[in-house]
């Protein structure tokens, strides 16, 4: 969600306000008119907003006063898998199980076929593997999307700037009014689908800057399994940033 104004953001130490197990963010924002309190899925953080007022003392008394309420939204959260050696990740849909196989002149990440599950052979030292393993599923992240951006702005008419892969929370994708799109990296460990219905969907805002009908008649039109994509992004979505994080 977009928001307005100037916001200040400071983070408190959980040992203020008991053992979260999770980093606390605080936030003032000009239009706040009481305190609120909230627990991003995606970055697995505990966010308290307040009026420009109140002070940071005011903000750990809120959210002590709701511990139980925010020990209960963190708990509901699925657990991390960091990217370490032995752990099973998904690519393109497929489950695939991580290797760390130590220095060696092999490239980066290289993906081995076995008889129970196919594998990702990650080299180097253990501990520069999670960072390359990432930097790898963001290479293949920008490959593909490169290839469905084309496809679809070939069959809209309409040609994008340029691609960005991030690690976005608040959205797959997007498209800036000078025509550059910005996807998530994590659309790589989806099924093949997903990633090519967001690609549609950030291709057709270069003809329509909005939601309207005429915007999903243009994704319809280049990616008719789009309704499909869509439902799984609101079911399972959430659960590929759990990838990648950190465990507590």
């Amino acid at each position: 969600m977009r928001k307005t104004g100037r916001i200040a953001s400071a983070t408190l130490k959980n040992g203020h306000i008991g053992d979260l197990g999770a980093p606390v963010e605080v936030r003032r924002h000009p239009g706040a008119r009481r305190l609120t309190l909230r627990v991003s899925r995606t970055r697995r953080t505990v966010i308290v907003t307040l009026p420009v007022q109140c002070d940071l003392d005011e903000a750990g008394s809120f959210i002590t006063r709701n511990i139980d309420w925010v020990r209960a939204r963190l708990d509901s959260l699925p657990d991390p898998v960091p990217f370490l050696d032995g752990v099973f990740i998904p690519l393109r849909g497929e489950a695939h199980r991580v290797v760390f196989t130590g220095p060696g002149r092999r490239g980066p990440v290289e993906r081995k076929s076995t008889p129970s599950y196919p594998e990702l052979w990650v080299s180097g030292q253990p501990e520069h593997a999670p960072r390359r393993l990432k930097d790898w599923l963001a290479k293949e992240a920008h490959r593909h999307l490169d290839d469905r951006v084309a496809f679809h702005a070939k069959q809209l008419g309409v040609t994008a700037k340029r691609i960005a892969v991030r690690d976005q929370t608040s959205r797959w994708g997007s498209c800036s009014t000078t025509g550059v799109l910005s996807f998530s990296w994590r659309l790589i460990m989806a099924p093949p689908e997903i990633l090519d219905y967001v690609a549609a969907h950030e291709v057709a805002h270069l003809r329509e800057m909005n939601h309207g009908p005429r915007f999903w008649k243009l994704v319809a039109k280049t990616m008719p399994g789009m309704d499909e994509a869509k439902r799984w992004l609101q079911i399972y979505g959430m659960d590929l940033h759990r990838y990648g994080a950190a465990a507590e």
